[in-house]
């Protein structure tokens, strides 16, 4: 096998890999927050509120909001979606740092 296609089948497995991450980071985070949402809708109705007041308690929205936050951050690595440091970013500041270092080298000639 010569060195492009191995070097393209590990980035294939790495990527793979990386996908298959995301989607159990996004397995466990619906079966837990599920579980924990349950079991405080529960407490909550046994402490007295109605089900759409225990649902709506923001001690039971939280848990889902900030994790869910953390998983939108994985899955915009993960699907190689990142608007502020993008290919186009990382071309201007390498042709950026190529110039500044031509200028610097031809000034010491």
């Amino acid at each position: 096998m010569d060195y492009n296609k191995k070097k393209k089948m590990l980035l294939a497995k790495k990527r793979v890999e990386e996908l298959k991450g995301f989607y159990i980071h996004l397995a466990v985070y619906l079966a837990v927050n599920l579980m924990i949402t349950t079991v405080k809708i529960i407490g909550s109705m046994g402490n007295g509120q109605s089900f759409l007041e225990a649902f709506w308690d923001f001690g039971t929205i939280a848990v889902w909001l900030f994790w869910g936050i953390g998983l939108v951050f994985h899955g915009l690595k993960v699907f190689s979606y990142n608007p502020f440091f993008n290919k186009d970013w990382e071309d201007r500041q390498i042709r950026k740092y190529m110039e500044k270092e031509k200028k610097e080298s031809e000034r010491y000639r």
